[in-house]
This record gives C-alpha cells, sequence and structure tokens, in this order.
C-alpha cells in the first residue's frame, strides 16, 4: 500500500506541531504547483519593476510564491516566525515564549529566470528550532542565525513533470510525488542514497576564468577524462536550478557546485546559506553525500546575517572528499 505524507509524518515520531507546519508546506506547494503549471494562463508570468533584498529584479511568481508561503504557512500553531529571499527580514507569527517553536526559512520560487522558458524550478525550505526565553518577546533576525546542524527538518518541492517533494526529518531521506489526480503526496522512495562514486557534475562552465584555483583543477581533472588522473570520463549537467541540479544528484549521484568566482571576491559565493545551502546540505549528508564551502561542512558555518552567501559544493562524498583535498593543497606553501 502506498504511504501518504500525512501518513508517513503521523507514523514518523516528529512533535504534532511539527507535523502541522509541515503539511503547512506541503500545503503551501500544492498551490505554487497549481499556479506554475498554469504559466501565461494564469497571468502571472514576467517580471515585476520592483527588486528584492538581493538587488535581483522580482518575478510575479516569485511574490506570488512567497505570499502563497506566508498565508499558508501562518496558521502553524507553533511557527514563530519565517525568513524569505523576497524578504528583507524576519516575518514574526507569534512571540517567542517558553514553550518553544520554530523558525521557517524558505527559498519561494528557486531557479526563477526559468520560468519563461519552462524548466524546472522548486522551493527549498528549512526548519530550525525557536529560542525559549524565560519571558514572550518578538523573535529577531539574531534568533534565526544558527548552523545548519541545528535545522530539524530540510526540504525542496520541484516543479518539473512531476512535483515532488523530497524531505528529511534528520532520519534520512524520503520522496513524495504530488498525485494530480487526488491531490495526495504519495511516497515514490523511502530512503534516498547518493552513491559515493560518480561520473557527473553540474556547474555553470562560462566562470571558468573567474574561479579559484582549486576549483579550476577539480574541473580541469573531469575534463582530461579517462586518461587524466581521474582515469574516468565525466559528464557536465546544468539547469541553471539548484533545486533542479541538486534533485538529479539526490536521484542519481553527482556533485554540484556553484562556487567563489573573482567577479565579486570579497562576497563568499553566490547562494544563500540560510534557505538555500543548509537545507540542501542536510538533505544530501542525510542521504550519504557531503558538502563543503571551500573552508568546511556547510552544516558547520555559523551565520552571520539572514541573507548571507556562500560557496557550496555537494554530492556524492568521494567528490566533494576531493574538492575539499585540493582546496587545502592549494593553502600549502609553495
Amino acid at each position: 500500500m502506498t504511504v501518504t505524507l500525512g501518513q508517513y509524518l503521523a507514523q514518523s515520531g516528529a512533535e504534532p506541531t511539527l507535523v502541522e507546519l509541515l503539511l503547512a508546506v506541503s500545503a503551501g506547494c500544492e498551490r505554487i504547483s497549481t499556479a506554475v503549471r498554469r504559466g501565461a494562463v494564469g497571468e502571472i508570468m514576467g517580471a515585476l519593476e520592483s527588486e528584492n533584498v538581493q538587488g535581483e529584479v522580482q518575478k510575479k511568481l516569485d511574490v506570488i510564491s512567497n505570499d502563497i508561503l506566508l498565508e499558508t504557512c501562518a496558521p502553524a500553531s507553533r511557527l514563530i516566525a519565517m525568513g524569505s529571499e523576497e524578504m528583507e527580514g524576519v516575518y514574526p507569527v507569534r512571540k517567542a515564549g517558553p514553550g518553544g517553536g520554530y523558525f521557517l526559512l524558505f527559498d519561494p520560487l528557486d531557479g526563477s529566470s526559468n520560468i519563461e522558458v519552462n524548466v524546472s524550478i522548486g522551493t527549498i525550505f528549512s526548519i530550525l528550532p525557536a529560542p525559549t526565553p524565560a519571558t514572550e518577546r518578538d523573535p529577531t533576525e539574531a534568533d534565526f542565525l544558527q548552523p545548519g546542524r541545528n535545522q530539524i527538518a530540510s526540504g525542496y518541492v520541484i516543479y518539473g513533470p512531476q512535483t515532488t517533494l523530497v524531505l528529511t526529518l534528520r532520519a534520512g531521506v524520503r520522496a513524495f510525488t504530488l498525485d494530480p489526480i487526488t491531490t495526495q503526496w504519495l511516497e515514490v522512495n523511502e530512503a534516498l542514497a547518493i552513491p559515493v562514486e560518480t561520473k557527473e557534475y553540474a556547474i555553470n562552465a562560462s566562470n571558468a576564468r573567474h574561479w579559484a584555483e582549486p576549483v579550476r583543477r577539480y574541473i580541469d581533472e573531469c575534463l582530461a577524462g579517462e586518461t587524466g588522473p581521474r582515469g574516468k570520463n565525466f559528464n557536465m549537467r546544468w539547469v541553471a536550478a539548484m533545486v533542479a541540479d541538486v534533485h538529479r544528484i539526490m536521484m542519481r549521484g553527482g556533485v554540484f557546485l556553484y562556487p567563489w568566482d573573482a567577479r565579486e571576491p570579497n562576497r563568499a559565493g553566490k547562494l544563500r546559506l540560510m534557505y538555500e545551502a543548509n537545507p540542501m546540505a542536510l538533505l544530501v549528508e542525510q542521504a550519504g553525500g557531503a558538502s563543503f564551502d571551500g573552508q568546511g561542512a556547510t552544516l558547520d558555518c555559523k551565520p552571520v546575517s539572514l541573507h548571507q552567501r556562500v560557496s557550496v559544493m555537494l554530492g556524492s562524498k568521494a567528490e566533494v572528499e576531493r574538492l575539499v583535498r585540493l582546496h587545502a593543497e592549494a593553502l600549502q606553501p609553495a
């Protein structure tokens, strides 16, 4: 018998209030999926005149998706506050207090540059524990600044040929596909596992001239193929939506890189730590893979701001370990 998301969560041992929040997130993503599939028919295509806090021009569907998640998740009884790529500060829901609760962070529509060309996009989310002050008080941005290891759960939904939710409660990784007829999330994989070895990598190769030496060296090794130091041929894949590139890795292995580059030397990377890198890193590690931000494990990075950016390298363990070694060698004196 096929297990539904609701049945899995009920049997998972998770706190009922966490289950309530996760079901709210899935309901919001179901609504986003409907909006995505309507496309131009639903008059949700195109860009707005506004920019988000990242200085990026917002798409109509970015804002619609953000509003859907705010509206759908706010009623969850122990949700204290939310943070999003599309909002400058935190979105308080209720006061933090002795009873605890949850923070929800999300990228409401990852890969939105692909909307007009009908390529897979998605939603990424992370759930952190809220503080438990002795007396009630308003939540602050500082409360959110916890390392990724503190995450209680994380996941993403990919809006592609199927709408699929990939979720971890820190006990492995499960995948559920939305049945468009019954509108139920049905389990399609109960134990996703990323192969340790791979012959596939994902990177925007057009930026090669800007990469740091360890990343250039790694890609050069891959390009050298079976006659090079790696002794095997690699394939490159690149969708330009993190959720799609990581989903492929979750399904069949590989490594995803969005590293630092010299165009913005004072910025550690392009992707956001709190609602892109951390939730994906937790999923990848729970599936047997590894993650690296150029200095250490992504989940050990101590955030300094809600919209902090980092270098991202994650996927099959052997490839990430190779990247770690190359970065360490680059620090050795000549």
